[in-house]
C-alpha cells in the first residue's frame, strides 16, 4: 500500500509539472506584439521620450545593426519595431537637403595670424 501511495504521488507531481510546462509554453506562444500598429513617433514617445527630449543625436555614430539590437533587447517588443525605430532615429540625424554636416558645423576657432599680417611686417 505504501509503495502504491508513493507511485500515485509521483504520478500526480509529474502531471502537475507537465501542466505547468504546458501553461508556460502556451503563454509564450500567445505573446503579443505590443508595438504593432504604432507609428515610429509613437514608439519614440512611448519608449524613449521619458529620458530623451528629442530623437536627434541618438543614432549619431552608431552602426545600424548595433542600434537595432540594443533597441530590440531593451525597448521594443518585435524586430520590426526595432528596425522601424532604428530607421527613424537615423533619419532625424541626417542633415536636411541642401545642407551638409560640414556646412552646418561651426568653423574651429584659431589664434593664428593670417598670412597677410605676417607678410606685411
Amino acid at each position: 500500500m505504501a509503495s502504491e501511495h508513493m507511485s500515485l504521488q509521483k504520478l500526480g507531481l509529474s502531471l502537475l509539472a507537465l501542466g505547468a510546462i504546458a501553461v508556460l509554453i502556451g503563454g509564450a506562444a500567445n505573446a503579443q506584439n505590443l508595438d504593432q500598429g504604432k507609428s515610429v513617433t509613437k514608439l519614440f514617445a512611448d519608449s524613449c521620450a521619458t529620458c530623451h527630449r528629442s530623437a536627434r543625436g541618438l543614432a549619431k555614430g552608431r552602426f545600424s545593426p548595433t542600434l537595432f539590437l540594443f533597441l530590440q533587447k531593451h525597448y521594443t517588443s518585435s524586430s520590426g519595431s526595432a528596425w522601424a525605430l532604428t530607421s527613424y532615429l537615423e533619419s532625424v540625424d541626417t542633415p536636411q537637403r541642401g545642407q551638409s554636416r560640414v556646412a552646418t558645423a561651426k568653423p574651429p576657432a584659431t589664434s593664428m595670424r593670417s598670412p597677410m599680417s605676417v607678410l606685411g611686417r
